[in-house]
């Protein structure tokens, strides 16, 4: 006589594949940095350049709806530049802004207004409407900024700073050139052009 066994549905445990995954999803987010607003985005340029931009000894002048922005690569080397162009100007931070200034991304602002943007949030500087640093013959901020941020960085670092310029695709050329000629009056003749990567023809 046969005996019949009862059939039971099979059931898998999956208690550990959802301790992997998530393990894995918190990797993945401990280890993920978040993106740093840019004060000024702009549509960068298509090229095929693969080249990538230096970490430290950098400065960067962002150029797009007529404004140019500063960045600078380096804490210690911005809290310098900073007290250089204090001097120059007749305008006093403290150590407190010193430091604020160290950490935060690209401004675009008069030095006399620029206390009043490393008072803000991360978030509201973004926001604010920053109109750009002066860079005409009358009022050249950008020429000094440049000049002293390249001081900064051989008194620090002994090192010559690298420029790049990474200029709005749809700006007019005549502002951008004005940045080119204010380089080369301080004899920088060599500086990279940021674009953005596009696909190689096949």
């Amino acid at each position: 006589m046969a005996v019949k066994m009862s059939k039971k549905a099979a059931s898998i445990d999956m208690t550990a594949m959802c301790d992997v995954a998530f393990l894995l999803l918190t990797f993945f987010i401990l280890t993920a940095t978040a993106k740093i607003p840019e004060a000024l985005p702009v549509d960068t340029p298509a090229s095929t350049n693969e080249n990538k931009l230096p970490e430290n000894d950098l400065a960067t002048l962002t150029i797009g709806k007529g404004k140019v922005f500063f960045d600078l690569k380096g804490r210690e080397i911005r809290k310098r530049t900073l007290e250089l162009m204090g001097q120059k100007y007749n305008v006093s931070f403290s150590e407190a802004d010193k430091d604020n200034f160290a950490i935060m991304e690209g401004f675009g602002v008069p030095i006399q207004s620029l206390k009043q943007i490393i008072d803000m949030k991360s978030s509201d500087r973004t926001k604010a409407d920053q109109p750009g640093i002066p860079k005409d013959s009358l009022d050249n901020q950008l020429a000094d900024w440049v000049r002293n941020a390249r001081i900064a960085n051989i008194e620090i670092d002994d090192k010559e700073l690298q420029i790049a310029i990474k200029g709005d695709a749809k700006e007019e050329y005549p502002a951008i050139k004005q940045v080119m000629d204010m380089l080369q009056d301080q004899k920088v003749n060599s500086f990279s052009l940021i674009t953005g990567l596009r696909a190689k023809n096949k």
